[in-house]
């Protein structure tokens, strides 16, 4: 039996989700989730029964003291609301934070998507993270999923094509689906060469992905100034080891190549076009860019101009050669083949009278 009490009627609720364990590399995810909580200073409103989802001796209790009192803590997923953006248009998040369970997972997605349900969520958003060969020197990369085509057609995302063990990310991510409820999964990359936790870039970059996705503004407190300061200390660990700044070289190298410009058909032309300027030094006619031999590069003529030489002929080189301009010695012969084929000129090799002095 789900209880609401004390919980306010809520204005274009988005629910927030992140669980830690194996969805939740460098503990960027939880991390962002914790973030959001502590900004807008979130109420817990609700916890799951610790006894049914978790293994014990998997996620142990912790004990602690709280003014000379013992106090027992046990492994859960806990819900909260926070307001977030204010003014005109505030947006009230439902923020679910925990550790990946041990057993009944079916049971417990259900039992979240219960309170989606009652709180009217429009939508849930279920952050991960992954390591990943990614250097730590470049923007995280974050991926967008769903499996919702209209949702993804509409927010810019991928559709999930993934097949392989997966997560409770995934799943919670798949009942939502079944039940109706547009879901969202957000991953970031982690470099897997640094991936202890925390990983304050990872979290940023999250925030970020996310701030776009709901149309909310995220206060980032000191969150940019940790994460500037984990790439230095990575940056100076890197530079005391040969072996890992020559790796981390790599990974910046393949990264890069990675993000050219998509190898369509129109970007090959293009980069076509811009190679055989360079080899002219100029524009060729009505500002299409020729080729070696004249010839514009638009594609016609399998792409390579018409009049480039047969790659098969001798001395024919690269195949681009420009062909010899006819001159008057060839315009002679021509004529005097054609006479020739018309029976014109003299036979037995006599001299033509147009021949003679």
């Amino acid at each position: 039996m789900i209880e609401l009490e004390g919980v306010p009627e809520l204005i274009d609720p988005v629910m927030i989700c992140a669980f830690e364990g194996w969805n939740d590399a460098g503990d960027a995810a939880s991390t962002a989730v914790g973030h959001l909580d502590r900004e807008w200073k979130g109420e817990v409103f609700a916890a799951l029964d610790a006894e049914d989802y978790y293994d014990f001796q998997v996620n142990r209790p912790t004990v602690a003291l709280e003014g000379g009192i013992r106090k027992v803590t046990w492994p859960t997923t806990r819900l909260s609301v926070v307001r977030a953006g204010g003014g005109d248009k505030p947006r009230d998040l439902v923020l679910v934070r925990g550790i990946e369970p041990s057993m009944r997972w079916r049971s417990f997605c259900n039992e979240i998507l219960g309170y989606a349900h009652e709180l009217g969520v429009e939508m849930v958003v279920v952050l991960g993270a992954l390591l990943g060969d990614t250097p730590h020197t470049r923007p995280v990369p974050v991926s967008g999923v769903t499996s919702d085509p209209d949702l993804a057609r509409s927010l810019d995302l991928e559709e999930s094509r993934y097949e392989g063990p997966t997560g409770i990310v995934g799943i919670l991510q798949e009942a939502c689906t079944h039940a109706g409820v547009p879901a969202v999964s957000l991953w970031a990359a982690v470099p897997h060469y640094v991936s202890q936790p925390p990983n304050p870039k990872a979290t940023l970059a999250l925030l970020n992905r996310l701030e776009d996705l709901i149309g909310v503004r995220i206060p980032l407190g000191e969150l940019t100034e940790d994460a500037r300061a984990w790439q230095l200390g990575v940056d100076q660990l890197a530079a005391e080891d040969s072996e890992v700044a020559e790796y981390v070289q790599s990974l910046e190298e393949a990264r890069d190549t990675a993000e050219l410009p998509e190898a369509s058909g129109e970007a090959i032309a293009r980069e076509f076009e811009r190679y055989l300027r360079r080899r002219d030094g100029q524009p060729g006619p009505g500002g299409h860019a020729t080729d070696a031999a004249g010839g514009v590069a638009d594609g016609r003529d399998g792409g390579t101009g018409s009049y480039l030489r047969d790659s098969s002929s001798p001395g024919s080189g690269t195949g681009s050669a420009r062909p010899r301009r006819p001159s008057a010695k060839d315009d002679a012969e021509e004529e005097e083949e054609e006479r020739d084929e018309n029976g014109d000129g003299d036979e037995g090799g006599r001299e033509r009278p147009d021949d003679q002095d």
